[in-house]
């Protein structure tokens, strides 16, 4: 029985990629010293895998910033703007695309469907020009098989390459992006005849916009697409993966029809009623790549569940069809939990990580085979007699049962151990607490919605804070130098007493405060010094999480985040941020604002328990973040920020599913602040993410103020408003792009200020960046925060004169 890794992460256990990235990034090392960090780890993960006994291992998924980004470098689909002239796409083009450069803005960022992983959205139109740009995939195919290891060569589906991309600047918004099909297929001839001809056997496209609402048009486009290649892989076995979700019925129709396809991978975790679909016909003589290992969370898998799945299944398929995989790529959890040396043994029972998941995978192939292996071995034994002769095949007899016993018992073994921890889980009391279980439960018969409307709110809100016109904020983190890294690490070592550390992170908040003071911006932040990460600051406080030292994940390019695990319920057994709202905001005269992370986020960011549906988890964390609102504004504090930055990207791939998680992502925002006074004004944050499609439920979530990612999608949010969308609430759709280097000018920021007085009124508008300013430095954090606060004035004089 074989078994399939459908992809895996390329940060490293202890995150060597991104340390070599941006010690790449800062001119501290070479272009060779980065590659040597990528071959190495490559290398490593190959390895590993072939070492667990994985048939299937995937290659070129490994990729130094994204691999959609791989995916364009590949076609030479380079925008004009980073001035490419042609050859081999080098470090330069390639992330000058990803990050921008002094002179041009980065290529739009967006989620990976509903994952907190980002990637980078292709730019095309009808006068782009497609060319073989990138030999990645064939190189690192050769690189493995130099290794002894024969891969399968991983690739971003022709279809789901388009389907994800977006018309480019000064191309007509309804370009059908499809009709380039004709135009990229030639390229990926050309990759698939040079793996042929290296020796390759297995190519696997990913084409996760199966799982999606496809329309009989976008379904055509794989037949077509997967018919005109059909000669050039002639002599290869196809694999198409899908993953994230079920497959609606009529995508799995034309995905199984697919002649030119051998193979078909489904994400059986997330996609349970595919396995209906799979019953009721699977095509004769195709082999099913069986998804059943999670590979979006890090609990460790109940075997004996998917073992029976599986079961199932082979009677459907035949057992010599049937392949064992992961529901996704393993980039999506933490690395390996080897390096946990610290985390709670039980709790640590529970977990598998992606090293262990492929373990996972591995044990179940085996067991599916049972006996069958025996049964091989004898007879090849047997037959071995012809050359070898009785008296020793008796003796390597002997020897092979010696080993099979070994091996069944290791198999056993692993089952109940993991029998074992499956059962602790399910009966530790650390997992229940019966009175926060009520409290979530009472929260269904209402919607807890604040008793005044957003206007009223405003003009009392307006009357206490006395705000500009164009009022100037930021969205609440300042850039995390290296010396405030090591005072938290040094604090957390108990290196330096509490005592110091707090004397460190007052200084460093009086330095924020001054710093804003001086740029003069309105509505001012505390900077978030003391805190390691938005979700993982929280869960730390609250009860019902775990945490882990090395579980990083990454989320785009060199950025990796350390989700927390919620293994339990949920609550708030003391304040969490107002010792340092209430410090910031004596301080100042000026607004501070209370920065917290909302509940929707930090389910969203979290390795969340699968025992009990997300809604009711969501409901635990509100209820949480509400006790902490209400302590903020009994502590003075007039403006509170409730980030929920994830809110779009939870939402389910099919949208038979969207109304009911919108109804509850966005209750349990209402619940957090439903009942603090008219005075108090509550920001939220949203960042990268298509927020076009749910805008009325951003409205729903009744905030006073939303401030929300806007310039790297090259002002996208601002159609909503031209195509009638009224909106009452405060607004700030971010001036510049944090995500890059780049300083944009007083000019380019005015400049953007105006396309939104366009469509928005003057009274409701806000003037801040995308994001928070913790990935940048401080040498381009003050010029870019001082042109953005000159353009708001520059606008504010603009409409003085006009009045």
């Amino acid at each position: 029985m074989a078994s399939h890794i459908v992809g895996y992460p390329r940060m490293g256990p202890k995150r060597e990629l991104k340390f070599a990235l941006e010690s790449f990034w800062d001119g501290k090392s070479t272009a060779e010293d980065l590659e040597k960090v990528a071959t190495d780890l490559r290398a490593s993960i190959w390895k590993q895998m072939a070492d667990a006994g994985i048939k299937y291992i995937p290659s070129n998924t490994f990729s130094y910033y994204d691999q959609v980004l791989d995916t364009t470098a590949m076609l030479g689909a380079v925008p004009e703007r980073y001035s490419w002239t042609g050859g081999e796409i080098g470090f330069d083009t390639y992330f000058s695309m990803a990050r921008g450069n002094a002179t041009v803005p980065a290529m739009e960022m967006t989620k990976w469907f509903d994952t907190n992983y980002h990637f980078i959205v292709p730019e095309l139109g009808p006068n782009t020009k497609f060319s073989y740009s990138s030999h990645k995939a064939v190189n690192e195919y050769k690189e493995a098989k130099a290794l002894g290891v024969d891969t399968v060569p991983v690739f971003i589906g022709p279809v789901s390459y388009l389907l994800l991309s977006k018309p480019a600047k000064g191309v007509e918004k309804g370009f059908p992006l499809l009709s380039l099909l004709s135009s990229i297929l030639p390229v990926y001839k050309e990759v698939i005849a040079e793996l042929k001809a290296a020796g390759a056997s297995w190519i696997q496209f990913d084409e996760p916009t199966l799982a999606l609402d496809l329309d009989a048009h976008k379904l055509a486009a794989f037949s077509a697409a997967y018919t005109e290649l059909e000669s050039a892989l002639s002599g290869l076995n196809v694999l198409v993966e899908t993953y994230f979700a079920d497959v609606p019925a009529e995508s799995f129709k034309t995905l199984t029809s697919l002649s030119s396809v051998t193979a078909y991978g489904f994400d059986l975790v997330r996609g349970t009623q595919t396995v209906e679909l799979i019953k009721s016909g699977f095509p004769a003589g195709k082999y099913l790549f069986a998804g059943v290992v999670d590979g979006r969370n890090i609990w460790a898998d109940d075997l004996a569940a998917s073992l029976s799945t599986l079961q199932a299944l082979e009677a459907v398929v035949g057992k010599d069809k049937l392949v064992v995989s992961t529901s996704c790529s393993l980039m999506h959890t933490a690395v390996d939990l080897v390096n946990e040396t610290k985390l709670d043994s039980e709790i640590k029972s529970w977990l598998a990580f992606a090293a262990q998941k492929v373990v996972e995978v591995d044990a179940l192939a085996k067991a599916l085979a049972g006996q069958k292996d025996e049964v091989w071995l004898f007879l090849f034994f047997l037959f071995s007699d012809l050359f070898t002769g009785p008296v020793f095949l008796f003796a390597t007899y002997k020897i092979m049962l010696t080993y099979i016993h070994i091996f069944k018992c290791h198999l056993q073994a692993y089952f109940a151990a993991n029998a074992a921890a499956q059962a602790s889980r399910r009966s530790s009391p650390r997992v229940t607490n019966e009175e926060v279980q009520k409290a979530a439960a009472a929260l269904k018969g209402s919607d807890h919605r604040r008793a005044t409307n957003v206007s009223a709110r405003l003009d009392a809100q307006q009357k206490k804070l006395n705000l500009p016109v164009l009022p100037t904020t930021t969205i609440g983190s300042f850039p995390q130098t290296v010396e405030l890294r090591r005072v938290r690490r040094e604090y957390k070592a108990k290196k330096i007493s509490e005592e110091e550390y707090v004397s460190a992170i007052k200084e460093e908040i009086s330095k924020v405060v001054k710093l804003q003071e001086e740029l003069d911006i309105d509505v001012l932040v505390h900077g978030e010094p003391e805190r390691n990460d938005m979700v993982e600051y929280f869960g730390e406080q609250l009860s019902g999480f775990a945490f882990t030292a090395n579980g990083w994940v990454q989320s785009y390019g060199s950025r990796c985040v350390k989700p927390p695990i919620i293994y339990g319920d949920v609550s708030r057994p003391n304040p969490m941020t107002v010792f340092w709202s209430k410090t910031a905001q004596s301080m100042t005269s000026r607004p501070m604002k209370g920065m917290l992370t909302g509940p929707v986020t930090i389910l969203n960011w979290s390795f969340v328990r699968n025992d009990q549906p997300r809604f009711e988890t969501c409901y635990q964390i509100a209820l949480a973040i509400k006790k902490e609102v209400e302590d903020l504004e009994a502590a003075g504090i007039q403006v509170i920020q409730i980030d929920e930055a994830a809110l779009r990207e939870g939402l389910p791939l099919r949208k038979a599913e969207h109304a009911f998680y919108l109804d509850w992502a966005v209750h349990s925002f209402r619940i957090t602040n439903c009942e603090i006074k008219d005075t108090t004004q509550i920001h939220t944050h949203m960042c990268y993410s298509n927020f076009n499609d749910i805008i009325h439920s951003i409205i729903n979530m009744d905030a006073d103020v939303i401030t929300i990612e806007n310039s790297r999608s090259d002002e996208k949010l601002l159609s909503v408003f031209r195509e009638g969308v009224k909106y009452g609430a405060g607004i700030g759709p971010g001036v510049y792009d944090i995500h890059s280097p780049r300083i944009p000018s007083t000019e380019e920021i005015a400049d953007r200020i105006n396309k939104m007085l366009a469509v928005l009124d003057t009274n409701i508008l806000w003037v801040n960046p995308d994001c928070g300013l913790k990935t940048r430095k401080y040498t381009e954090v003050k010029p870019a925060l001082t042109n953005m606060v000159s353009a708001a004035k520059l606008i504010r004089t603009q409409l003085a004169s006009a009045k």
